[in-house]
């Protein structure tokens, strides 16, 4: 899959949301086309709008909050860029979001009870495993995100550092 950087690239920026081929990727709901949309009304500095873009795109990419998908990981690295701008309105949520999937085990844990799911047409266990990669290739933010003074955004970095030291 395209679009997840490696460590040794930069991390992007939110303007590559266009390079990313999302109608050739699929989200809990199908197509993840729209995930672009959410992400920018996330960003759009509206909470009213910022907190529903989240809760949708919560649920197409960490549905119940542990079941990660193929749109996932290559959404990942907008969520850190978003996470990081002040002027977004939801970000210790989305620090939330992301540790979620830093913990996501699902499909790993299904996979280890039944083999047979890794014959499966879909790739869920490497999916999930390229969620991980993601949070962690990013993690680089996390040092600016605890000097933050925001309280809330600051405990959930901790929470997100503590799951990614395991």
């Amino acid at each position: 899959m395209t679009g997840v950087p490696t460590q040794t690239e930069p991390a992007p920026v939110f303007g590559d949301l266009v390079r990313v081929p999302w109608s050739d990727i699929e989200d809990a709901t199908g197509s993840a086309a729209a995930i672009p949309f959410l992400l920018a009304a996330i960003a759009s500095g509206d909470p009213a709008a910022a907190d529903t873009a989240l809760d949708r795109l919560r649920h197409r990419i960490c549905q119940y909050g542990f079941v990660v998908g193929q749109a996932t990981a290559v959404t990942v690295p907008f969520l850190w860029d978003l996470a990081q701008r002040p002027q977004v309105t939801c970000r210790a949520r989305i620090l939330r979001l992301l540790k979620n999937i830093a913990d996501a085990r699902q499909w790993e844990t299904t996979a280890a009870a039944y083999p047979k799911l890794r014959r499966h047409h879909n790739d869920y266990v490497e999916w999930e495993s390229a969620a991980r990669r993601a949070v962690r290739d990013q993690s680089g933010a996390i040092p600016r995100l605890l000097a933050e003074r925001n309280a809330e955004l600051v405990q959930a970095t901790r929470e997100l550092a503590s799951a990614l030291a395991r």
